[in-house]
């Protein structure tokens, strides 16, 4: 019998059902792994906050979870909380995923880790699936360091109760250090280049680097080309030796502490030169230069009785046959002279060299085959046993590297080096009444002399002890979790630090700004609010005759203004056309030290609160945009701007003074005692 024609065979209708038997299958797997999802998103949107997850950690809802990670005050232990806010201005830049709240009044709240809570927005159940999803660099760069700033925390709860080893550099004992350390080549060619010193020099330490510069390659300089004269095309051939301190925070390049710069085929001098320089906070000082010309050799410009610059041969200059003769003339009459021998550069392309740096009394003397090349003296500021890094840079093969004569032991790790635990320095609990001023200093996790400078110094200012003036440090935390338990005791003793709970990241200061707002307003009453660095040093008398010569019924916003900026767009600090779209920034006043009345900072932290609060990277040039804003939709604002507010270093009757290491903080504090507002220009 015959199958009628449109009849399927039974094989394909077999094939046809399991088939659909599988999909059937393959789908309900599916729902069952994606339906707890949907439950979580459905709780979310109906408003049960019983899913606040942290690590997959279910948390339920209460009034105790609005509360979060603590901060030191001075009279009682507080707590900040955080949310996932909602970015409401599309189009511009996106702003971190979690911001610094406001401070809860709960004196006695015990120290808790963290809970991590969400809002009820869409996007944000999105990214708590996926958090690495559709967030803008900053966003993830406040992810990750709350989530390190957590992880810290909870190791600095176990440390402080089990009172680990590391609470020995609290106590003061001295930290052991070896008395020489050797690194081949290959090892420090790892990583940085770095070769780290963990107790730093003393006076006697050395380091020899045994090494081959590379041959020179041609480089374009602009600024040739634009002179339209000569080849914009050089030989360079140069490397960096550098004695480092510790990294203050993330953005800045540590300070360094002695830059040594052989340039073998020279720089616009075309000549070849070796230079020495330091820099602080990524601010640069003199540099002495040495040509193959001698140095003076007066008393006050040798370094432990060495030139500064030690003579090598030059091609420009040759010896003529006259002071040829006058030599000969010389031995003839029998006048005694000292023979002379004079050096080529130390340095040669392809050829092995032997530089030793030794630490001595009054500098750092350089020597390269056994010879006297270059001494540099030391600078007020910088000390040897912060020298904790060698770095070596740019076109050089480095074979190995040996440092002897070491200290045993590191006594800035210490308290009663660094911060003396006295009770004249600490601050006075939160007044109760309304304050003048409150002042919010950013600070970095170790800069503890910085810190301790502040204290001695214009933190004494008569303004601050009678409490019209209050002040507060704000820190985040440190990767080292030895620093924060130091930071965390500094804090208790002194009362004076507020611990924001994120890993310190540069990018990330605009959130130490909004905390400065937000316990400017509701943790003190005060009338203005200023905002400072913790090397910026203020004449506080002065600052407050400026503000109150402003009328108090007008919004005021006082400090170094900058107007018609544009934003960099290549470069270290370049700033990328989605960070910010606009071609000039909005009035600002410079990051070191600028004030605003308390009706802005409300209206901040009000922003702030309803998730349409702007923010950028650079948190001078956010202030300036809140301050835009307000004055646009809100009430006029007096712009007040002077120069004395200063950007970079200080100026004759400054009103404050920025990039001041802690021993010019001293200096600028005894001149002010005597009634002079002079600069220390020194390091």
């Amino acid at each position: 019998m015959k199958r009628p024609k449109g009849e399927p065979p039974v094989s394909r209708r077999f094939r046809l059902s399991h088939l659909l038997l599988v999909i059937a299958a393959l789908y309900l797997v599916f729902i069952s792994f994606k339906f707890p999802q949907f439950l979580e998103s459905a709780a979310v949107l109906n408003g049960d906050d019983s899913y606040i997850e942290l690590d997959g950690t279910k948390i339920r809802n209460s009034e105790d979870s609005e509360i979060n990670k603590p901060f030191f005050s001075s009279v009682y232990k507080d707590t900040f909380h955080r949310k996932l806010e909602d970015n409401q201005n599309q189009d511009a830049p996106v702003r971190p995923s979690k911001e610094p709240l406001e401070e809860e009044r709960n004196g006695s709240a015990p120290i808790r880790p963290l809970q991590h809570r969400y809002g009820r927005i869409t996007g944000d159940i999105m990214r708590r699936i996926n958090r690495t999803n559709n967030l803008s660099l900053l966003e993830r760069m406040a992810d990750e360091a709350w989530t390190l700033g957590l992880k810290a925390w909870d190791e600095l709860d176990k440390l402080d109760v089990k009172e680990t080893a590391e609470t020995s550099m609290i106590e003061g004992k001295p930290e052991s250090c070896p008395s020489w350390l050797s690194m081949s080549g290959e090892e420090l060619a790892v990583g940085d280049k770095v070769m780290f010193l963990p107790c730093g020099l003393a006076a006697g330490s050395s380091i020899t680097l045994v090494g081959t510069p590379h041959y020179a390659h041609q480089e374009f300089v602009p600024q040739l080309a634009k002179l339209r004269r000569g080849d914009p095309l050089v030989m360079v051939s140069q490397f960096m030796v550098e004695l480092q301190g510790l990294k203050a925070v993330d953005g800045e390049d540590p300070p360094k502490i002695m830059h040594l710069n052989p340039r073998l085929k020279g720089d616009w001098s075309h000549r070849p030169v070796i230079e020495h320089n330091t820099c602080y906070r990524m601010q640069w000082g003199g540099a002495q230069r040495c040509d193959g010309l001698p140095s003076k050799s007066d008393e006050d410009m040798l370094v432990d009785g060495f030139r500064r610059c030690e003579k090598w041969m030059r091609n420009d200059i040759v010896d003529s046959k006259e002071s040829k003769t006058t030599s000969w003339f010389k031995r003839f009459i029998g006048r005694e002279q000292k023979p002379e021998v004079t050096w080529p550069f130390p340095f040669v392309e392809g050829r092995l060299f032997v530089l030793t740096i030794r630490a001595g009394v009054e500098g750092y003397h350089i020597t390269v085959g056994g010879r006297h090349v270059t001494s540099f003296p030391y600078r007020t500021g910088f000390t040897l046993e912060d020298a904790t890094g060698l770095a070596v840079k740019g076109e050089v093969d480095i074979h190995s590297v040996y440092a002897t004569s070491l200290p045993a032991s590191h006594p800035s790790f210490s308290p009663r080096r660094v911060l003396e635990m006295s009770e004249k320095w600490k601050s006075h609990p939160v007044p109760k009444h309304p304050v003048q001023v409150f002042i919010g200093v950013l600070s970095a996790t170790n800069h503890f002399a910085e810190r301790m400078a502040v204290r001695k110094t214009w933190m004494q200012s008569s303004a601050i002890k009678s409490s019209r003036v209050v002040v507060r440090f704000f820190v985040a935390l440190n990767p080292r979790k030895e620093v924060n338990l130091m930071m965390k005791k500094e804090a208790a003793y002194f009362g004076d630090i507020v611990i924001l709970p994120f890993m310190d990241r540069y990018e990330l200061v605009v959130l130490k700004t909004i905390a400065i707002c937000e316990y400017g307003v509701q943790n003190v009453t005060a009338a203005y609010i200023m905002k400072c660095d913790d090397d910026t040093f203020i004449r506080v008398d002065t600052v407050l005759k400026e503000i109150e010569g402003i009328s108090r019924k007008k919004s005021l916003y006082m400090g170094n203004l900058n107007l018609l900026h544009r934003p960099l767009r290549s470069g270290k600090w370049a700033v990328t056309y989605e960070e910010w779209p606009e071609e000039v920034y909005p009035p600002y006043a410079n990051g070191p030290g600028y004030i605003i009345s308390s009706d802005i900072a409300k209206f901040v932290v009000s922003q702030h609160g309803n998730r349409s609060l702007r923010l950028f990277k650079m948190e001078d040039v956010s202030m300036g945009m809140w301050v835009e804003q307000f004055n646009s939709t809100i009430a006029a604002v007096q712009y007040s701007h002077n120069w004395k507010f200063c950007q970079y270093g200080c100026l004759v009757d400054y009103y404050t003074a920025h990039y001041q290491s802690p021993r010019q903080m001293i200096c600028l504090w005894d001149k002010l005692a005597r009634g002079r507002a002079h600069c220390c220009n020194f390091r």
